[in-house]
């Protein structure tokens, strides 16, 4: 009996070296494989590309996080893009002068029919021409001793019609920016040609007659029109005090 169990560790340890031999080579013809180590290096990379995204991440929000709060401080990110705005809407416009220079020292002979205007200053207005009478929709200049003067530009454009009229006499016609149209009529010695750009207060014409008024002598007529062709407005309204 004794005998016999001696002899069972003797047959099982051949078992139990057999086991490790088996597994050994388990790995050996697992490692024999040509996929195995190409597929353990592309799980490594993903690994380790995996964790390089994630504190890749994790920096650039933390970089977007400090790049808000300084510019919440300093305002340089807000200056930057403002910037251009902020000089568009404090550039000043350019304001309207008169088409003469020192008008306080002309008369205006014959004003701008208003509409809303009393029936006296409504027939003050009106230009007889023939036997019909109309209203007048602009502003005449003359000087006292009746003598020619410089015409000038009421503002910067350009020069966008230069006629010679046989009822309102030579005209010069001035686009600006802001979309109005100076006319200048009864015009001598015009000194501007089509398509010319001129700056206010530069000298384009002289003051002549028409035959639309000729009982005004020598003077200026000035309209301010919405447009080529446009509605006349009244020049009053955009004339400064200079």
């Amino acid at each position: 009996m004794n005998e016999q169990k001696r002899d069972l560790p003797d047959q099982e340890a051949p078992k139990s070296t057999e086991g490790a031999q088996n597994s050994s080579s388990s790995w050996k013809r697992l490692l024999a494989k040509k996929w195995v180590f190409p597929a353990t290096y592309m799980a490594a990379a993903a690994i380790i590309l995996t964790l390089m995204w994630v504190y890749q991440g994790a920096g650039t929000s933390k970089l977007d996080t400090n790049v808000s709060v300084d510019s919440s401080k300093s305002g340089t990110v807000t200056g930057n893009v403002s910037g251009p705005d902020a000089v568009a809407t404090n550039a000043k416009q350019e304001t309207m002068q008169w088409p003469v220079k020192e008008h306080s020292e002309f008369d205006v002979i014959l004003p701008y029919f208003d509409s809303k205007a009393s029936n006296e200053v409504r027939q003050a207005a009106m230009v007889e021409y023939g036997d019909t009478f109309t209203p007048h929709m602009g502003m005449d200049f003359a000087r006292p001793d009746n003598q020619s003067f410089d015409v000038q530009a009421v503002m910067s454009g350009k020069v966008t019609a230069v006629e010679k009229n046989p009822v309102v006499g030579n005209l010069v016609e001035i686009t600006h920016s802001n979309g109005l149209v100076s006319v200048y009529q009864s015009l001598a010695e015009l000194k501007v040609t089509k398509d010319a750009e001129v700056k206010k207060g530069d000298v384009i014409a002289k003051a002549g007659r028409n035959e639309l008024e000729k009982d005004q002598g020598v003077h200026l007529h000035f309209e301010l029109r919405q447009g080529q062709g446009g509605q006349a407005v009244n020049p009053e309204q955009y004339l400064g005090d200079q």
